[in-house]
């Protein structure tokens, strides 16, 4: 039986989830997490359905196997291609973020909306879908940039190469002008000011960190599952390959609270 001290389990390729993880943790302080970054086989973006499918599958089963309370999938590639599937194995509610996402650039208002993302989210269309059931009339142009997550990795955010790259890759949503730019991968967070740089300051960004962690938060609430404990709630991280550059941005997110990272098989 789900109870509502368990944890909240939440798992990415990397480190790009830990965007997801810090906002769930700042909306809901009290919540114990237990995070899982699967760096020994990302990037995902450039893998086949199929074995994207398997890796969510072995992920998600480490963390149901920790009795959690609901499952994150802190990464796009990861939603689109399994959420549906983890939907029908676990007995928890299960979150992706591209839904959240959506609902974020549809916030805006605008009608002009651009997509960057990994090789398979892109191929997906799952943003575009999402975003059309909100939007029925937008103008919506997608854009695979496989290069960005290895950058985020290296933590080469403010790195010249980053920034030509980006030049290379943005160049078509500023001939098309766009109006609201949704970074369609987790990792993309960590590039933020160098892509609002390139697009300029009248592009709004947009992630699905913030709605994800709002998005959970009410499927919490609604089956009544919040941490009603008032002490703050406790942080553990898991890696399938441990390195110095998780460390360092988890330690950038989550400061003191980031105490370890314990190394595992899947």
């Amino acid at each position: 039986m789900t109870e509502s001290g368990q944890a909240i389990g939440i798992f990415d390729s990397g480190v790009g989830g830990l965007t997801v993880a810090a906002a769930i943790s700042a909306l809901l302080p009290n919540e114990d997490i237990i995070y899982l970054g699967d760096t020994a086989r990302l990037p995902y973006g450039s893998k086949s359905k199929e074995t994207i499918i398997r890796y969510a599958e072995h992920a998600a089963s480490f963390l149901l196997k920790k009795q959690i309370k609901a499952l994150v999938i802190a990464c796009n590639t990861a939603t689109a291609a399994a959420l549906d599937f983890l939907r029908e194995m676990a007995l928890v509610p299960v979150i992706g973020v591209i839904e959240p996402g959506a609902l974020a650039a549809a916030a805006t208002g605008k009608k002009v909306i651009g997509v960057i993302g990994t090789n398979a989210t892109i191929k997906s269309r799952a943003y575009e879908t999402a975003i059309r059931r909100l939007v029925p009339d937008a103008q919506i142009i997608s854009a695979a940039c496989p290069l960005l997550v290895p950058l985020a990795e290296e933590n080469f955010a403010a790195h010249p190469a980053t920034r030509l790259i980006l030049e290379t890759y943005l160049a078509p949503f500023i001939s098309a002008k766009v109006e609201t730019l949704v970074l369609g991968c987790t990792h993309y967070p960590l590039l933020r000011t160098a892509v609002q740089e390139v697009v300029g300051q009248n592009v709004i960004l947009v992630d699905s960190a913030a709605t994800a962690a709002s998005y959970l938060h009410d499927i919490l609430q609604e089956k009544e599952l919040l941490s009603a404990k008032e002490s703050a709630g406790k942080l553990t991280f898991f890696a399938t390959d441990t390195n110095e550059r998780f460390s360092q941005i988890a330690k950038n997110f989550f400061g003191e609270h980031f105490t370890s990272l314990t190394q595992v098989d899947l």
